[in-house]
């Protein structure tokens, strides 16, 4: 064999050994890109639980909030029916009151004794008129 031949297996021998190397190098490489993204993902199925547990959380906050608003609500109409029921019963204590007051001068007014009364005492407040 000639010294050419010598340097061309020598030249094919360092391509193939070139090439098992690049090719282990290669697989070296995707096996740590594979373990990487294996982490990555169990980072993200840990994280996943904890934005779904946060999520149920604001969920059932949000469900108190509306419940809170609607009694809330509940409320405050019952307080506004209270309010009317309070009013109603001041308008009818003012209309007795002046019923009562209307009734009080009538009788006065048709008692003899009453008018001679009040004649003698005029500084003497009137009988339910009292201050």
């Amino acid at each position: 064999m000639d010294n050419t031949m010598i340097w061309i297996i020598i030249a094919v021998g360092a391509i193939v050994v070139i090439g098992v190397v690049a090719l282990l190098a290669r697989n070296a490489r995707n096996q740590r890109r594979h373990v990487q993204a294996e982490h990555l993902r169990e980072e993200i199925d840990h994280e996943s639980h904890r934005v779904e547990k946060r999520e149920a959380l604001a969920e059932e906050t949000a469900a108190k909030a509306r419940a809170a608003q609607a009694e809330a609500e509940a409320k405050a109409a019952e307080a506004a029916r209270l309010q009317q029921n309070a009013d109603t019963h001041r308008d009818a204590v003012t209309t007795s009151r002046e019923d009562l007051d209307a009734r009080r001068e009538h009788a006065d007014a048709i008692d003899p004794k009453a008018s001679r009364d009040e004649e003698l005492q005029p500084d003497a407040p009137s009988p339910g008129k009292q201050s």
